[in-house]
């Protein structure tokens, strides 16, 4: 798989570094991922992006930045906070300082649909890919090329009451209450 970027409009609504406490342990799991294979490295970027909700009945989040390598030093620039999505016109509302990750869309309709979800970890690993059907784990039903409103409306597809799902011939998404549920099931995956 080759990374061409973001395949939708962003629109700024501030240009600075998104703040919040919670961006510690969101960098902890980016560097978790990245250690144990979740999330591989391509030249300038880690395939994967992770996100937290930054507070309840609302779809705002933190999510890693595009062309973000997650086994690098971290920081706040390397997120953004996504503010809103418009699906229909492919348009992601914003805060940051960087392009948002390339699955924003996807991460804001999850979190609209699961309002019992408040983390969304998204990663590939030719190791869960490859005993997904033996396992029995949900999966989409065809590949869908990333970052497109056809891949965010086959996992909506599927979604419904499952916190971790394979998105065909791509990777896994593994949703959780917490940052720590969400990083504990897709580390529980792999084995």
């Amino acid at each position: 798989m080759t990374y061409q970027g973001v395949k939708f409009k962003v629109v700024f609504n501030n240009k600075k570094a998104p703040e919040d406490p919670r961006i510690n342990e969101l960098i902890k799991w980016c560097q978790t991922f990245n250690l144990k294979s979740l999330a591989p490295a391509y030249e300038g970027g880690s395939f994967g992006n992770l996100s937290f909700r930054l507070k309840e009945n609302s779809n705002e989040f933190i999510i890693s930045a595009s062309r973000v390598v997650f086994g690098q030093n971290l920081c706040n620039d390397c997120f953004i906070k996504v503010t809103g999505c418009d699906l229909k016109q492919g348009i992601i509302y914003a805060e940051g300082l960087r392009e948002p990750s390339s699955e924003s869309m996807l991460h804001y309709a999850i979190y609209q649909k699961r309002p019992d979800i408040n983390a969304i970890f998204h990663g590939h690993s030719k190791e869960i890919l490859a005993k997904a059907e033996q396992l029995n784990l949900p999966q989409t039903k065809k590949e869908e090329p990333y970052g497109t409103v056809e891949l965010v409306n086959s996992v909506l597809e599927i979604i419904d009451k499952h916190n971790f799902i394979i998105m065909k011939n791509h990777g896994f998404i593994s949703l959780g209450k917490t940052m720590k549920e969400a990083g504990r099931i897709s580390l529980d995956s792999r084995n």
